[in-house]
């Protein structure tokens, strides 16, 4: 849903598989996190898919 949602708002973005790419899994768990997705936009993140708090952080962030 999340990159569907970007997408559609027109925002490039990296797409990053914990379940096939160990690096990726032990950045999440490095940041403390267990559970996907998490959305890094500048310097907030986002678990999961919340609409409003992807707007938010985008605005943040200067791109939308």
């Amino acid at each position: 849903m999340v990159k569907v949602y970007l997408s559609r708002k027109g925002v490039e973005f990296d797409d990053f598989n914990v379940s096939t790419d160990r690096n990726a899994l032990k950045n999440m768990i490095s940041m403390g996190y267990r559970t996907t997705p998490i959305t890094v936009i500048g310097d907030n993140k986002v678990v999961g898919y919340s609409p409003a708090k992807l707007d938010e952080a985008l605005q943040a962030a200067g791109i939308a």
